[in-house]
């Protein structure tokens, strides 16, 4: 296997590996790029499409915007994206349709060991200074809202229709059509018919 092809299937890779060292460099530049455009400047659409091929191109970014690939990130149509969105995608990032995120939101996937000795720097066969790295991929479903400064860590499954309130740290798996909140993120309630807008007219003006 590659070193990419480790990383992608979250096993332990080495992180100076030419290839990915290449693609990572190539993105922050581009990276940087889009975060510096303003927002209607029709070169962010184009710049999207190279660093994030796999965003719909009917999402909504505010920026500013930081990948670790780009690539490995997919995103459903109609989703919207506040400011401040972090996608760390050492491991694949799937993302549903029609999904909000918050500012501020940071969806992470790579992993370090737990032991220092494991964790410490190293020199490779090539002479380079790195360490051991591997990752867990994330998936979020349909219709998903993650309010704002949402942290979702490796390996973690958020189901469609669900909720993650302001400030929360996914640490494990939250099923379909709940409200969740909290460091460590738990389930408070199930969203009910009694959450429609209209079951609730105070919130319209007269």
């Amino acid at each position: 296997m590659t070193e990419l092809e480790k990383m992608l299937a979250g096993k332990i890779y080495d992180p100076s590996d030419p290839e990915l060292s290449s693609l990572q460099k190539r993105l922050n530049a581009m990276n940087e790029e889009w975060n510096l455009l303003p927002s209607s400047s029709p070169r962010r659409a184009e710049l999207l499409r190279e660093f994030a091929p796999n965003i719909d191109p009917t999402c909504s970014l505010r920026g500013p915007v930081y990948f670790d690939y780009g690539c490995n990130l997919y995103m459903g149509k109609d989703c919207y994206v506040n400011y401040n969105f972090t996608a760390l995608d050492v491991c694949p990032i799937h993302i549903g349709e029609c999904v909000h995120i918050g500012s501020g939101v940071s969806i992470l996937t790579p992993l370090h060991p737990f032991d220092p000795d494991d964790r410490a720097i190293y020199i490779n066969d090539r002479g380079v200074p790195t360490d051991q790295e591997y990752g867990a991929p994330v998936r979020i479903g349909d219709h998903c809202w993650l309010a704002s400064n949402v942290t979702i860590l490796p390996g973690v499954t958020i189901g469609k229709n669900t909720i993650i309130g302001a400030g929360s740290v996914v640490t494990r798996d939250i099923p379909d059509g709940v409200l969740a909140v909290g460091n460590p993120c738990r389930v408070i309630r199930k969203i009910t018919e009694a959450d429609k807008l209209e079951n609730h007219p105070e919130l319209f003006a007269d």
